[in-house]
């Protein structure tokens, strides 16, 4: 490897640095409470170190939340973008939300569990794509099981099935994420909590053999 390229992994392995680093204590200590002077604090560099790769605060917020917020994208599509069955297409969404939060939590704490400052004009990502928006991938297979009768009649507001999913999902997530380390609570496998709030939610919205919900 020649000094070039070495320097350019360098400067991209710091770079990644910063983001960690800037995630974490976004996520912990809230975005206002956090300083670049703090972040480079953390990382043990200088704040020029820090300065040379993100212009402001600002910036960092919007790069953390467009490459995260893009990552939970590629999940669902790794998971379910080739699953024809809406129903399956969706559990594949709820599955797949679930593990990156599981997986990621600071990235979801970031997302999920604080305010932002970013606003939708901030993202490079295309609303509305749904293999760049993971709520439109979702809203997409909930329009899908509407369309294909799998849910019960008067079940007909896409968006509010869909905010619904989401909210159920999130409360597991959340909930692991700020309490799972609570020994007041006897808690059940995570796994398991995960899959029976799943078959609730479903079963609350599918439509039975005889054509109602009852």
């Amino acid at each position: 490897m020649g000094i070039q390229e070495r320097k350019q992994r360098e400067q991209e392995e710091l770079r990644a640095k910063i983001l960690d680093a800037a995630r974490e204590m976004f996520a912990s200590e809230g975005y206002d409470a956090v300083t670049m002077r703090k972040i480079a604090e953390k990382i043990e560099y200088s704040p020029t170190a820090i300065y040379l790769h993100f212009r402001d605060k600002e910036t960092l917020i919007r790069e953390l939340c467009n490459h995260d917020f893009l990552e939970l994208a590629k999940k669902f599509q790794a998971m379910g973008g080739s699953i024809e069955d809406p129903l399956e297409r969706l559990a594949a969404a709820g599955q797949a939300y679930f593990e990156f939060g599981v997986e990621h939590p600071h990235h979801y704490r970031l997302m999920f569990m604080i305010k932002s400052p970013a606003k939708p004009e901030d993202f490079s990502c295309m609303r509305g794509n749904p293999e760049e928006d993971a709520y439109a991938f979702l809203l997409d297979a909930v329009n899908d099981c509407i369309s294909a009768g799998l849910f019960r009649p008067e079940i007909a507001d896409a968006e509010l099935v869909a905010q619904t999913c989401w909210a159920a999902i999130h409360g597991v997530v959340s909930l692991h994420i700020a309490k799972g380390d609570d020994e007041w609570v006897e808690w059940r496998p995570l796994e398991k909590r995960f899959s029976v709030m799943m078959e609730a939610v479903v079963r609350g919205l599918m439509r039975t053999p005889d054509g109602d919900g009852g």
